[in-house]
């Protein structure tokens, strides 16, 4: 009973590592042959095999063969960021090289201005039509999910989120703005506003969703042809005068995008 416990417990890591990283799994694997290998007696022997080669594969052997499959990591500088380094961590920083010429052309447009690109989740490094969950479509490198920009209630703009996460704290509608997260979620999409779950903490309680900051995102990444789709929630969309015809409504079976925006290659 105690060695199926084990082996069990064996495929559930396994499963959790490739879901969360791609790669884990894999390296698990990897690093329980090496582990049984080595006989050396080491306290926590498995866990920091795995977290040295975690750490090797994620950082020199991954950026190499990526490539491979059409995707790079996302290319960073002063205007662009991930939002946490846990993304790049989990390997959920890459795109496809089309989509790092956007990002890049858009921080150009945006050198001029305080407000800087901070990212979040991306796409993982191999496979077309691998899912990164929670995510329905970052499967193909050609998605991208973006912070909204804030700054303090006297207008000055801040390049920090509201949760750790950069997902969960929503701006949500006014008393006259047209409430789609309500007809979602009364709609029986329950998952529509999850994200409230995966904050992983608030922070930054003084800042304020920035109008004018966010817009001027969303109007520089408008400039790029190669833009596809970009989605985010119609009150904001509305709120901020926009009506480019890429600016799409995402639908109810996805989830609310009042707290990032989500752009895409055509």
């Amino acid at each position: 009973m105690k060695k199926l416990f084990k082996t069990l417990l064996k495929l559930l890591l396994f499963g959790v590592l490739t879901v969360i990283t791609q790669i884990g799994g894999i390296v698990y694997l990897v690093s329980l042959l090496i582990s049984k290998k080595w006989n050396k007696k080491l306290k926590f022997k498995t866990g920091l095999i795995f977290i040295g080669l975690y750490l090797f594969s994620t950082f020199l052997i991954v950026p190499f063969i990526a490539p491979i499959f059409g995707r790079e990591r996302v290319n960073h500088s002063e205007k662009i960021k991930p939002t946490n380094y846990m993304t790049v961590l989990l390997n959920r920083n890459y795109v496809r090289p089309q989509l790092n010429n956007l990002l890049s052309k858009t921080a150009k447009e945006l050198s001029a201005t305080a407000i800087e690109i901070h990212y979040l989740d991306a796409n993982f490094p191999f496979i077309n039509k691998f899912p990164l969950l929670p995510h329905l479509s970052h499967n193909d490198g050609k998605k991208i999910d973006l912070s909204l920009i804030y700054q303090t209630e006297n207008g000055i703009i801040k390049n920090g989120q509201k949760s750790i996460s950069g997902y969960g704290v929503f701006e949500d509608p006014t008393a006259n703005e047209y409430d789609q997260v309500t007809k979602c979620i009364s709609s029986g999409y329950f998952q529509y506003d999850y994200p409230k779950y995966m904050t992983f903490g608030k922070i930054n309680k003084g800042y304020v969703f920035s109008k004018k900051g966010t817009k001027k995102l969303i109007n520089s990444i408008l400039k790029n042809q190669n833009l596809g789709k970009l989605f985010i929630e119609p009150h904001l969309k509305s709120r901020m005068s926009l009506n480019d015809t890429r600016i799409r409504y995402h639908g109810c079976r996805a989830v609310r995008h009042d707290d990032h925006i989500h752009i895409q290659l055509k």
